[in-house]
């Protein structure tokens, strides 16, 4: 291990590009860590940004300040990919902790890495160079620039292209995919995906856009057309309802509103899809069934048929549950984001117990609103019955039934 330290050390100069270390021996805390060289007052330093699944970190540091946190990092990681001017350079290093080194020549030397401090964010599309598909949209002018007041939807679009970047290792290059976008709108995201996927990275995919709204899925198929994009195609149609393929290898729903939200993620769970991404939206199903608890708890309930359908559901549990969170249900307002967290809490505890590895991540919403979170579920293994004993063991608490898990329990012929 000494022998890889001094030699990483031993590169740390201004000819060093970045470095990524990455396939953590221990998953549930840094996944990633990046390593860039940066200049402050006439010194080289070092920026090292960590990830976890939902935040990251910043520090710089000086050059033997980096030599001994290059220790570290090589401890908590089995890789690391360095890029030098003139050299590529991969470590790989075992569990008994054997390090093999294999080191590559470029042929033509590359630019020096920029050591300013802030640097302009470099985006997947970048500013300058023509897209079609957001000139058509409102975002780019016909030179390459972003409109202005256009700015923060670059920013969500390639925002949501980062997260799509971070699966694509999961994805098979060697045959045909298929993508399903639910909820599709304007389809700002789908044209993107389908950009950047088959134009920007060759991969051969078939992705299928699907609306309620006619006029606008017409209007996506005419630009699908004029940009000679053969196998993106939009169609009218309810997501609850949709049989029109076989295998999905991606589902995306994008602020689907409600319990459609449920639907998408039981057709692709059903699918067996590898990836999944979705940004809820409007989870009020949980909120009024916590509103008719308050009623019958209070009193309120309009309809007594209705009150003792409620009441023979929550049995004797209710008052103690009012007990315990009266502070939270007392109030519409938190009522209604803790109802929006636990909906979309329960929605990722199921997805992992179908057996994808499920991470819930900060999204910058696509219409300037709080709902702001995505779930990003990759199917790695077998279903996980911890994780759906977690969730109805949380249900059965809260005394709720969102629609996610029926859904899943009728696919599985469950009772």
């Amino acid at each position: 291990m000494e022998e890889i330290i001094q030699f990483l050390a031993g590169i740390l100069n201004r000819e060093f590009i970045r470095a990524v270390f990455s396939n953590p021996r221990v998953k549930d805390n840094v996944v990633k860590a990046k390593l860039r060289p940066m200049e402050q007052k006439g010194e080289l330093l070092f920026q090292l940004e960590s990830f976890t699944k939902t935040q990251a970190f910043h520090k710089n540091l000086t050059v033997e300040e980096t030599k001994d946190e290059l220790a570290k990092l090589l401890e908590e990681f089995c890789q690391v990919q360095v890029e030098t001017v003139s050299e590529d350079i991969t470590v790989l290093l075992s569990k008994k902790g054997k390090a093999t080194i294999k080191r590559k020549r470029k042929k033509v030397q590359a630019k020096s890495a920029d050591l300013s401090h802030n640097r302009k964010k470099k985006y997947i599309l970048e500013e300058g160079i023509v897209v079609p598909f957001l000139q058509d949209l409102g975002v780019m002018t016909q030179d390459g620039k972003i409109v202005r007041t256009k700015m923060d939807k670059f920013r969500q679009i390639n925002r949501f292209l980062e997260f799509v970047e971070d699966i694509l290792p999961q994805l098979d290059k060697d045959r045909e995919l298929t993508l399903l976008d639910f909820g599709c709108g304007k389809s700002y995201l789908t044209f993107a995906m389908y950009y950047y996927l088959h134009e920007l990275k060759g991969y051969d995919i078939r992705i299928i856009g699907l609306d309620l709204k006619t006029d606008v899925i017409l209007h996506c198929n005419e630009l699908a057309k004029k940009y000679g994009y053969e196998k993106l195609t939009f169609l009218v149609g309810d997501i609850a309802d949709y049989e029109g393929v076989d295998q999905v290898d991606m589902v995306v729903t994008l602020h689907a509103c409600d319990t459609a939200t449920d639907y998408a993620l039981a057709k692709a769970v059903g699918w067996n899809a590898k990836v999944i991404l979705s940004v809820p939206c409007c989870q009020h199903e949980v909120n009024k069934q916590f509103e008719k608890q308050r009623n019958l708890h209070s009193g309120k309930m309009k309809s007594k048929t209705e009150a003792m359908e409620v009441s023979e559901m929550l049995g004797d549990q209710l008052a103690s549950m009012e007990e315990v969170l009266g502070p939270i249900m007392d109030y519409g307002l938190l009522r209604e984001r803790f109802a929006a967290l636990v909906t979309d809490g329960l929605r990722a505890k199921r997805l992992e117990s179908e057996g994808y590895e499920t991470q819930v991540l900060e999204f910058i919403d696509m219409e300037h609103t709080p709902k702001n979170i995505l779930l990003r579920a990759v199917k790695k293994g077998s279903p996980a019955a911890k994780s759906r004993k977690e969730a109805e063991d949380c249900e059965r608490f809260l005394k709720i039934q969102p629609t996610l898990g029926m859904l899943l329990a009728e696919q599985k012929g469950d009772k």
